[in-house]
């Protein structure tokens, strides 16, 4: 199979696109800034472009099989977020019905639910969104499940999926590879190797996943006969930052560093998101330790290196 993929030198795409050429697929990346990835355009086609460029799209697109769009579209008000993440989704999305592609995959977010409002909250709960990131990723989502036909009596015959990840880690999987974003395991990391306070929240944490074990369900997903159907993608532990902080500590034995705790009066029993679906349907299920533990000491090694 012949796969398009948006996003796919970022934290997750990297690994999507591993696992695809894995699994003897064909992969053409598109990437802002491909020449900063020499080690993955020895394993796969990067092409230069923005998810916003639609007539580049349209060239890259044509003669695959299936998009996994990954890519993160952002802006600082509604009009930009607009622009920049649903409408680039909805034109990628009728680009690859018109170009005969035969799967999509449109990568979520569990912000598009909003907060969890029960404990088991799962795929079968209402979008209610708390911000603008998880209200562009809901109605994207909606285009791509609602996306059946044209009202000129034609069909779609793309088969649509969404997959909504969690708090989603990586260590680079290659030199120029990237990691996640977000700040909070360097700053762990850099206080551990520093002898500084951990400073973290009391009870505050996520069902965290690693960017490989997601990859799975993308080409599981793929793969299948799966139409028009949402997967949450998140670990199966809920683990707190002060655990991290723990781990971190024990895995840099020679740090004074002591933990700090915030106290908000969040419950030590957490609500948790349902993940079932995906055992259920591909037998998968990620309780992520081995991994979030190598992530930590992958860490504290820069951190190390950075003092």
């Amino acid at each position: 199979m012949k796969i398009f993929i948006t996003g796919g030198t970022g934290n997750i795409g990297q690994y999507v696109t591993l696992e695809a050429l894995k699994r003897g697929h064909e992969t053409v990346v598109l990437s802002r800034n491909p020449e900063k990835y020499p080690s993955l355009a020895k394993r796969t086609t990067l092409v230069k472009g923005l998810i916003t460029e639609y007539d580049v799209l349209k060239g890259y697109i044509e003669g695959c099989d299936a998009v996994i769009h990954i890519a993160l579209g952002w802006g600082k008000e509604p009009v930009s977020m607009l622009a920049n993440d649903t409408a680039a989704t909805v034109n990628l999305l009728e680009i690859a019905e018109k170009a005969g592609v035969s799967k999509f995959i449109y990568t979520s977010s569990t912000a598009a639910m909003g907060n969890v409002r029960v404990n088991g909250m799962d795929e079968t709960c209402a979008n209610i969104p708390t911000d603008l990131y998880g209200s562009t990723k809901s109605a994207s989502e909606a285009y791509v499940l609602g996306f059946t036909k044209y009202y000129d009596g034609g069909a779609v015959s793309m088969k649509r999926n969404v997959i909504r990840p969690g708090y989603t880690y990586s260590n680079p999987p290659f030199p120029d590879g990237s990691s996640q974003a977000d700040t909070r395991f360097k700053d762990i990391a850099e206080a551990v190797v520093s002898g500084k306070p951990v400073k973290v929240t009391k009870n505050d944490g996520t069902q965290f996943i690693s960017a490989g074990e997601i990859a799975k369900l993308y080409l599981a997903l793929l793969e299948s006969d799966k139409n028009e159907e949402v997967y949450l993608a998140l670990g199966n532990v809920y683990t707190t930052w002060e655990k991290i902080a723990q781990i971190a500590i024990e895995e840099y034995p020679e740090s004074k560093s002591e933990i700090a705790l915030n106290d908000l009066g969040w419950g030590d029993s957490p609500s948790l998101y349902g993940v079932k679906k995906m055992e259920k349907d591909f037998g998968l299920s990620f309780n992520s330790q081995e991994d979030l533990r190598e992530h930590i000491k992958w860490n504290l090694s820069q951190a190390n290196v950075r003092r």
